[in-house]
């Protein structure tokens, strides 16, 4: 299996620490003036989505985490898992909410996610990148709110609250950008 020693760091490198899978967020060469050199960096963990950080010495090797990636269909929330259909052989698939806690907000009746396999077992869940979303509440259009910057929450149909500008209402349908959270434009 392929080794990550310490130069190999960067945004978006993913490495296995103690058999768990990590990515890359955060880092930074750091060259004291007094002993070796390192780097400090921050990993998002694909299992939770938690983010910690580590410190990364000359020495250190890392193995690169066997991870596969593959298509499925959101089918239901069944009380205990949200399940899920692999598009080519109709298998069903349960995953805890634990392992789809960052993209459950954005989940839609038979829409395609992304599913990340470690070592043949599911681990975590990543809705599309961009997604076309109804805007299910939010206040209503108010005289004087005309600045550029100012926005308003808004609730879509998934349940998930984004900032939205003031000139968009219940029932537009709006671009999101689900990583960062964030509105992009109003669909015509």
């Amino acid at each position: 299996m392929a080794v990550i020693s310490m130069g190999d760091i960067k945004k978006g490198v993913r490495l296995e620490i103690s058999g768990v899978p990590y990515k890359v967020v955060e880092f930074q060469h750091v060259k004291p003036g007094k002993g070796a050199a390192f780097v400090r960096c921050k990993v998002k963990s694909f299992v939770n989505g938690k983010v910690v950080e580590k410190t990364i010495h000359a020495g250190d090797k890392f193995e690169i985490p066997n991870l596969d990636h593959k298509t499925m269909q959101y089918l239901y929330d069944d009380g205990d898992m949200y399940q899920f259909m692999d598009n080519e052989t109709y298998d069903q698939l349960g995953l805890e909410y634990t392992a789809c806690e960052e993209a459950s907000k954005w989940f839609k009746d038979g829409m395609n996610v992304d599913i990340i396999f470690h070592n043949n077992k599911a681990i975590s869940v990543a809705a599309p990148e961009i997604m076309e979303l109804e805007v299910a509440e939010t206040g209503p259009k108010d005289k004087g709110d005309t600045s550029s910057g100012s926005k308003k929450p808004a609730t879509l149909e998934t349940g998930a609250v984004i900032q939205i500008p003031y000139h968009v209402l219940t029932g537009d349908i709006v671009k999101v950008n689900t990583v960062d959270c964030e509105y992009l434009e109003k669909v015509k």
